[in-house]
């Protein structure tokens, strides 16, 4: 076996599709200096390509910048608007792998996040939750599904979102550290 191949129990290699119904695109953000506010996207579609190798595996994925949810219509109607994401003028996010490589007993996926027309590398740390059967598959005997956790972190000013209201006493309204957390469940389209 090669030095740099990687033994994943179940693993799969072939092509497969972001199942939005069983994944979760979110965010957290300091507010007020004092607490964190959590935000999702309900609406996203991607491609992972497990390959041969886990190591040369790729993945892109776009997000409806339209779509986001923090629980509160007003707060999500701002954050539509030119303050934040201006998203009638950048309806989505984009994110595409450039590499893949062991960290510990995870993985670091390097990639480039495109956010309001600027890209940037992001690093995600990847977790391989698992190769398992699709019981939804038309044939469940050749369907198979897959899991997969990625986290990271930007700082939203690098991508022009810079809107940031006072508040009395000092401070900002807003942290400029956003967390990323991606759990993923992949459906598999072809071997």
């Amino acid at each position: 076996m090669p030095a740099d191949l990687i033994e994943v129990p179940g693993y799969v290699a072939g092509t497969w599709s972001i199942d939005p119904t069983h994944s979760d695109v979110g965010f957290v953000i300091r507010h007020l200096m004092i607490s964190k506010v959590r935000g999702h996207f309900t609406r996203f579609e991607g491609r992972i390509l497990t390959a041969e190798n886990l190591l040369k595996s790729e993945v892109t994925a776009t997000i409806d910048m339209t779509s986001i949810d923090t629980a509160n219509a007003q707060r999500d109607e701002h954050l539509r608007n030119a303050d934040f994401f201006e998203t009638e003028k950048y309806p989505t996010m984009t994110y595409r792998s450039t590499g893949i490589r062991s960290d510990g007993d995870d993985f670091l996926m390097e990639g480039e996040l495109t956010l309001k027309g600027v890209t940037l590398p992001v690093p995600l740390k990847l977790e391989v939750n698992g190769f398992g059967v699709d019981p939804f598959a038309p044939d469940p005997a050749v369907g198979a599904r897959a899991g997969f956790t990625a986290t990271g972190e930007i700082n939203r000013m690098d991508f022009g979102v810079s809107y940031n209201g006072p508040i009395p006493g000092g401070g900002a309204a807003l942290g400029e550290k956003v967390q990323i957390i991606l759990e993923i469940e992949a459906v598999l389209r072809s071997r």
